[in-house]
């Protein structure tokens, strides 16, 4: 028996392997066919009758170590300078302003029709408007430098404001003056913590001479996170840092005290803890989706109840995408398709109070929204193979400037 799980574990992963290096081909996200795997296992097992253990429990585990890998992978591939505030501005719009204006919408629509309390509508309806970067930066892969850039900035952005407004309406009954005094309080504990934190790792990495020395700094990664989660402050902000601080450690070198990051050798050291995190995200990812497309019941797929729910959240979601893609005159068609639901929207809605649920908000109508929303994406990536960037401010601007420098080094 022991074999057999080992035989299969080895064949998945490979498969998921093959379909992570053939998505930028066949532009079909990796995620359906691990879905679609995970599923079919489902169905043989049950026709086998091959008694599987309950894996609910551990899924929510899985997909918040996936969660932290893939914010970190993202952040480390973020380059900052003086160019891209711009850039940076229309992602963090990209990534707040649709959430709030669905989520709102959705969850105004469900406290009227339902009769049910606007903040319990809320908390249910958060999960449904975040951005997946686990589907979305490994989909992003096929475009250019410019677009996959801002994928990745609006993705991560997405994950961490989604997590930080779904804990601040889960954790608070009443919503006043003293309540957003407390939230912008744990938002500067967390800075100051991600501050000393990053400092702290950062000498670790240069400092273990051990050969094993990245599992134990992603270990206390993770461990800082779940302890930050604990006393409710929003650890993926420093994550996200962490990953940007190795990305731009040259912006530090002007400021005195950066002799004590022994930045050059901290530079190589990175290069290969961002392997060591690709490779990590690759895994937890690959378990992730494969144990949520087996824990998949085939009435959830083709709930009539709830597809129409779905139909409507979706239509919602990339209407008001394309409204903003206008808005900032990012007119580059493939953006408007790049808006999956996927690992985090599951992690959250596994995460609120059974009290607090909906019925009508269930696996059922997640699992609907997670598939259409990725079909949606391959669709718009197959039928957009060669993006094709049309006067948008963002990416003429960095037109701009290669034009110069290249007129420059002709001079």
């Amino acid at each position: 028996m022991t074999t057999n799980i080992i035989i299969t574990l080895c064949l998945l992963i490979l498969i998921s392997y093959v379909f992570d290096l053939t998505s930028s081909k066949t532009r079909i996200p990796s995620v359906i066919l691990l879905l679609l795997i995970g599923w079919s296992m489902r169905q043989a097992s049950s026709y086998l009758s091959i008694d599987i253990p309950d894996l609910s429990e551990i899924l929510p585990v899985i997909g918040t170590i996936g969660l932290i890998l893939i914010v970190l992978e993202g952040a480390m591939d973020l380059e900052l300078d003086k160019s891209k505030k711009k850039f940076i501005s229309k992602s963090i719009i990209m990534a707040l302003f649709p959430m709030i204006i669905l989520g709102a919408g959705f969850a105004l629509i469900v406290h009227i029709v339902f009769e049910i309390s606007f903040k319990i509508a809320l908390l249910n309806a958060i999960p449904l408007c975040v951005i997946s970067s686990a589907i979305a930066i490994p989909s992003a892969q096929s475009l250019n430098k410019t677009n996959r850039e801002l994928i990745t900035y609006e993705s991560s952005l997405s994950d961490i404001f989604g997590v930080i407004i779904f804990n601040f309406i889960a954790l608070n009954n009443e919503f006043g003056w003293a309540t957003f005094g407390n939230f912008f309080l744990e938002i500067i504990i967390t800075l100051i913590i991600s501050l000393l934190g990053i400092f702290g790792l950062s000498l670790l990495l240069h400092s273990i001479k051990h050969r094993v020395k990245f599992v134990p700094i992603i270990m206390l990664m993770i461990l800082l996170y779940a302890v930050t989660k604990i006393i409710h402050l929003p650890g993926l902000i420093f994550i996200m840092l962490f990953g940007m601080f190795l990305s731009n450690m040259d912006l530090i070198r002007p400021i005195k005290w950066a002799k004590y990051f022994h930045i050059d050798s901290l530079k190589k050291e990175s290069v290969k803890f961002k392997e060591i995190v690709g490779e990590g995200s690759f895994l937890i990812r690959t378990l992730f989706f494969l144990i949520f497309g087996f824990m998949i019941e085939t009435s959830d797929l083709i709930n009539l109840n709830s597809l129409p729910w779905a139909l409507a959240i979706i239509t919602g979601i990339f209407t008001i995408r394309f409204l903003f893609l206008k808005l900032l005159k990012i007119q580059d068609v493939t953006f408007l398709f790049i808006a999956p639901r996927g690992l985090i929207t599951i992690l959250l809605f596994l995460s609120i109070a059974q009290n607090d649920k909906i019925d009508f908000i269930n696996i059922s109508l997640i699992t609907q929204v997670v598939i259409l929303s990725a079909l949606v994406m391959m669709f718009g990536l197959i039928i957009n193979k060669k993006p094709m960037p049309i006067n948008s401010d963002l990416i003429n601007t960095n037109q701009h400037k290669h034009e110069e420098s290249g007129n420059g080094s002709t001079q």
